[in-house]
Formats: C-alpha cells, sequence, structure tokens
C-alpha cells in the first residue's frame, strides 16, 4: 500500500482519489492523535482556498474532528501561510490547510500544520496515516459521545490578525507605487489587497474574483503571461503573482522580465547581506537552483547550501543550521525570521522593502543576477519509479557527458503529481530542448 501523505500532504483529484470520506477519515485522526496526554479535546483550525471543493472537504474534516471530541475553527479563505501563524498565535494543536496549490481547480489536498505552525514532520504524518487505516476498519474507533462531542466556531476575522501581521513584517510605505498583483483568483485575494492598499500602494488587480473553477486558470505564479503584459502597458513599478494558497510569489519587473524564486532570493540577500542579518552570509536552496544563482550569490559575497527539491528540505537545512533565508525557483521562499513556512505575501513585502530601501527599480534588482536557460519538460507517468530505468539512466548519462561542464541535467519525480520532470540547464537552450525531449522519449518509451 503507497503512503498516504506526498511531500505536501495529501493530494489528489477531488471526489476521485482524494474523497470527503477520506477527509473525514484524516479529520478523525488528527483529533485522536493531536489529544492532549490527558486526553482533554484538541484545537483545530482550518483554513481553504477558493475551489469548489473546499466546502466539501471543510465539512468532511469538521464532522472528522467534532466525531471525536475536536474543536475546530474555521478561517474561511485564507492563505496557508495564514493558518501557520494563526496555529501559533492561538496556541491551537493543529492547523490544517485544504487546497491543492497551483494545480488546477479539479484537484484538492489537506496539509497539516502541528501546534508550533511547521508542516509535520513524516513520523508524524505516518502515525496519523495508521490511525487513518485503522478507522478504515474499525469506523467505531474512539468516537465521542455526550457532552464529549466537539464543537465548532466560524472565524473569518482572523484573517485580518494575520494581514496585520504581515505589515508588521516591514516599515516601509509604497504611496504611489504602481504595482499589478495577480492573486491566481485564489487564497490571497481578500488579504493580498488590503495590505497594499493600506501601505499606500496604487494596484491594478488581476485573479481577484474566484468563482470556485477558475482558480490558476491563466493566473498566478504558474501563468504570468498576462501579468507580464499588464506591467508594461501600465508603467507599473512590478508585477506580483501568488499561486493559488499564496505561500509563493513571483514578481515581474518593469520591463516585463520574471523575477523568480532564484533572483528574489539574490534580491533580498543583498539587502540583508548589508544589514547583517544573513548568518553565515548563507541561503538555502534545492537543486533546481539556476547556475546563476549561484554565481551571483558568491559576488555578493555571500554561500549557498543545496537540498533536494521541497520546501520542507530547504526549511529542515535552515533549522538546522540556524540560518534566515531559503527558498525554491518556483517562488517558495521562507524568511525563518517571519515565518514558519514559504509565505508569499510576506516575500512580497521583501522584495518590496529591498525596493525602497536600496532606492534601486526592480529592474535594476533583478539585473543582479544573469539566468541561464534552463528547460523542463513534464512527463505523466503511471510509475514513478521510471528515473531508475537503466534505459532512462543511459539517456541521461548521454546527455550530460553532451553538456559537459557547460550544463547539467536533473531528473526527477514530481512529489504532488504522477509527473518525471526533466530538466537541462547550459547556454544553448536548443541545444538543451533536444537533450530534454530525447530523456522524455525514453521515458515515455519504458513505461
Amino acid at each position: 500500500m503507497s503512503r498516504l501523505f506526498g511531500t505536501d500532504g495529501v493530494r489528489g483529484k477531488a471526489n476521485v482519489e482524494l474523497t470527503p470520506e477520506l477527509a473525514y477519515r484524516l479529520g478523525r485522526a488528527a483529533a485522536l492523535y493531536f489529544s492532549h496526554d490527558d486526553k482533554s479535546a484538541p484545537t483545530i483550525l482550518i483554513g481553504r482556498d477558493t475551489r469548489i471543493s473546499g466546502v466539501m472537504f471543510e465539512a468532511a474534516l469538521t464532522s472528522g474532528i467534532t466525531s471525536a471530541g475536536g474543536h475546530v475553527v474555521l478561517t474561511g479563505v485564507i492563505p496557508t501561510p495564514g493558518v501557520a501563524y494563526l496555529t501559533r498565535q492561538m496556541q491551537a494543536q493543529a492547523g490544517i490547510v485544504i487546497s491543492a496549490s497551483h494545480n488546477p481547480y479539479y484537484d484538492n489536498g489537506i496539509k497539516f500544520f502541528g501546534g508550533d505552525g511547521y508542516k509535520l514532520p513524516d513520523a508524524v504524518e505516518d502515525e496519523i496515516e495508521s490511525i487513518v487505516r485503522k478507522l478504515e476498519t474499525d469506523p467505531n474507533f474512539e468516537r465521542a459521545t455526550d457532552d464529549r462531542i466537539g464543537t465548532l466556531k466560524y472565524r473569518h476575522e482572523l484573517l485580518y490578525n494575520y494581514i496585520g501581521y504581515v505589515m508588521s513584517t516591514t516599515d516601509i510605505r509604497l504611496d504611489g507605487m504602481k504595482i499589478v498583483l495577480d492573486c491566481a483568483n485564489g487564497a490571497a485575494y481578500e488579504a493580498m489587497p488590503t495590505i497594499l492598499e493600506r501601505l499606500g500602494a496604487e494596484l491594478i488587480l488581476i485573479g481577484v474574483a474566484p468563482d470556485g473553477v477558475n482558480i490558476n486558470d491563466h493566473c498566478g505564479s504558474t501563468h504570468i503571461e498576462q501579468l507580464q503584459k499588464i506591467v508594461v502597458e501600465e508603467g507599473a513599478a512590478i508585477g506580483i503573482a501568488h499561486d493559488g494558497d499564496a505561500d509563493r510569489c513571483l514578481c515581474v519587473d518593469a520591463n516585463g522580465n520574471i523575477i523568480d524564486g532564484d533572483h528574489i532570493l539574490i534580491m533580498c540577500a543583498l539587502e540583508m547581506l548589508r544589514e547583517n542579518r544573513l548568518p553565515n552570509a548563507t541561503v538555502v536552496t534545492t537543486v533546481m537552483a539556476n547556475i546563476g544563482f549561484r554565481q551571483a550569490i558568491e559576488r555578493l559575497g555571500g554561500r549557498y547550501e543545496i537540498t533536494k527539491v521541497g520546501d520542507r528540505y530547504v526549511l529542515e537545512n535552515m533549522k538546522k543550521n540556524g540560518y534566515k533565508l531559503g527558498g525554491e525557483q518556483s517562488g517558495h521562499i521562507i524568511f525563518a525570521d517571519y515565518s514558519t513556512t514559504g509565505d508569499g505575501l510576506i516575500t512580497a513585502l521583501q522584495v518590496l522593502s529591498t525596493m525602497v530601501r536600496s532606492g534601486k527599480s526592480s529592474t535594476e534588482l533583478n539585473a543582479l543576477m544573469t539566468t541561464y536557460p534552463q528547460v523542463l519538460l513534464n512527463v505523466r507517468v503511471r510509475n514513478k519509479d521510471v528515473c531508475g530505468n537503466e534505459h532512462v539512466v543511459e539517456a541521461i548519462r548521454a546527455g550530460e557527458e553532451e553538456l559537459g561542464v557547460n550544463g547539467r541535467i536533473l531528473v526527477r519525480a514530481s512529489g504532488t503529481e504522477p509527473l518525471i520532470r526533466v530538466m537541462a540547464e547550459g547556454p544553448e537552450r536548443e541545444q538543451l530542448e533536444t537533450i530534454c525531449r530525447r530523456i522524455v522519449s525514453v521515458v515515455e518509451a519504458v513505461q
């Protein structure tokens, strides 16, 4: 039996792979696991993004938690990092986010935060999964009765506690700065416009009219073309894009060029190095970081450490070594001084703070790093173990020999989707595309 939890919670197509029945059992299992040592009832926050299936899973989780004696606080639509923050602030035992992040609307997911605001370790997820499996065979296991049945409170106003906290992470003003903001019709659609308006920005808004099915639909950080166009047309200082659950942020400079997570890390590292706020002058990133990132951080007098793909691995390294800044090319950026997880809203404010404090434009800051061409192709597969197939390994080796010391190839399984990701990096895009297509054809042939 495959593991229930992936790299970022339990995820699948709504009502097909991820069902209300499973959500109900996850809720019950969470309430049982997070009960106090004296078996007193835990309090669990639940937040969600704007997907049409969100309220269905919200109801199922609530039923599961309360049937096991837990107390539920529903925040409604809120960014994922908002749940992490509020769980910690309210001293709840756990937080749950209902979201499939950047995936299409028909997918959904359930991910957990502990009472400390951090994502759960694998060992804890495994314990929750073991309770879920027990509930499958013994539906009456540990049911609450009488006055031990749990309660429910609706607290959407808690969103504004989180908004206030995000604003407290900077002291800048944005009066008169024209910003184009794309909230992906997702979880940031209420919070981020409120924050930027309170700071005085002149806003042009995209993706702030969610209808349940338009989340990430040709908008947001995974579809940034519209944002690029409008930034240039409107003469904006910068464009900001979030994904569906707002734990990511990508930007667009005044010339319409993408500012990806690598560039954001460099921009923010510049300011943090200047203010002596970067322990050991180190930024943590992943194997996906562009070669240009490594060159740029060294030019600034900093250094980097590399982890596997996934913000949880970046965070593990940061916590272990006391580092303050880390993230991924995809826009998951972690500022350890402010957040226990990737926070797209805080990331956007830190980019804007760097612009204001340095006196440099988004274009000037973006130019601190040169991005080498990078080609990424996704292959849908039935079995993600195909990466170890001898023919795939040989195709990768041949590509590496062709690129030599001027580039690299990375082939890995997605942690959230049934995909193999084939990436090549080097000076010539046409050569990279040829190599990636060659590897993709081998992956397709052997599965």
